[in-house]
């Protein structure tokens, strides 16, 4: 079972975003994903010093893919999302239907992403016939779903599974990192470049709720699913993927290897795990449960 590091969700220096791909290339991952996922604004990088990391990723021996927005708004979108589509040094990741069709006219595999809404056999049938061979979770679908699923899936497909990190739950053309400093969208001044970690939101009673990440919203609660490595690889999934986070990944990851690897007992995984967490940790979408609970192992 490999471990795989999920795109980039913020919006960090260019500096930063170098250092921290640096040090992933000596961190234990196996797959790694690259690009601008979330907003078009964010120009910090652009597509070549993208494929300046994938390259200094594969020199290090990861598997590197590049996916593509999930939320296409005008058609410098579509030209940039094209332009990943066409290239052929790196597999994609479709994170939406527009790449989708792109990558199946030119007749080259691809990731389905998780926000592609694939949550049955017949979705993943379809989504195979147009040329994924790999597909991402959705992370709201539970450990019964996905023991439904795999039996029947399509040969050759490969399972991702979300297993760490904040979850992504809804993308919006409006900017809520704008609206919370009161300036227009087209001219937010790249306010979330400052909030690493995404912009906390709490209700009136002061409980953290949601996380602002310009036109992402995001849990508050950190999605961890360590101590059910061994149901995963039960259940036949190719790969575990891990979200970045601006503070020690590298220690995030280590501990999930060493997991994966046997040297700890996924619980002794989670127990370690919740010190290096940006907020408190959920997995009740994996029980079946309303996604902000936490279910203990039994």
């Amino acid at each position: 079972m490999k471990i795989s590091l999920g795109p980039l969700q913020y919006y960090w220096p260019r500096e930063t975003v170098f250092s921290f791909y640096e040090e992933m290339a000596a961190a234990p991952v196996d797959m790694v994903y690259l690009g601008e996922t979330v907003c078009s604004r964010r120009r910090e990088l652009r597509l070549a010093d993208w494929l300046d990391i994938a390259a200094l990723l594969r020199g290090a021996g990861k598997e590197v893919a590049l996916s593509t927005q999930v939320l296409l708004e005008s058609g410098s979108d579509v030209s940039a999302m094209q332009r990943i589509a066409d290239q052929a040094d790196y597999p994609v990741e479709a994170g939406d239907m527009g790449a989708v069709n792109r990558l199946h006219a030119s007749q080259r595999p691809f990731v389905a992403g998780p926000q592609l809404n694939l949550y049955n056999v017949e979705a993943l049938r379809w989504i195979a016939a147009l040329g994924a061979r790999r597909w991402v979770m959705p992370l709201e679908m539970g450990r019964e779903d996905l023991s439904a699923i795999q039996p029947q899936r399509p040969p050759g497909m490969e399972t991702e599974v979300f297993v760490y990190g904040r979850m992504p739950l809804a993308y919006s053309a409006r900017c809520f990192t704008a609206r919370h400093h009161n300036v227009p969208k087209d001219d937010c001044g790249f306010r979330c470049i400052g909030d690493p970690d995404g912009l906390l939101l709490q209700t009136r009673e002061r409980e953290n709720f949601l996380v602002l990440n310009g036109i992402q919203t995001q849990s508050a609660r950190v999605y961890n699913l360590a101590d059910q490595l061994g149901a995963l690889r039960a259940l036949g999934v190719h790969a575990i993927r891990l979200s970045p986070q601006s503070a020690r990944m590298k220690d995030v990851v280590d501990i999930f290897h060493a997991a994966r690897q046997g040297e700890i007992t996924p619980q002794e995984a989670r127990a370690r795990l919740e010190p290096l967490m940006p907020g408190q940790g959920c997995n009740g979408y994996w029980h079946g449960r309303p996604g902000l609970e936490w279910v203990a192992a039994v």
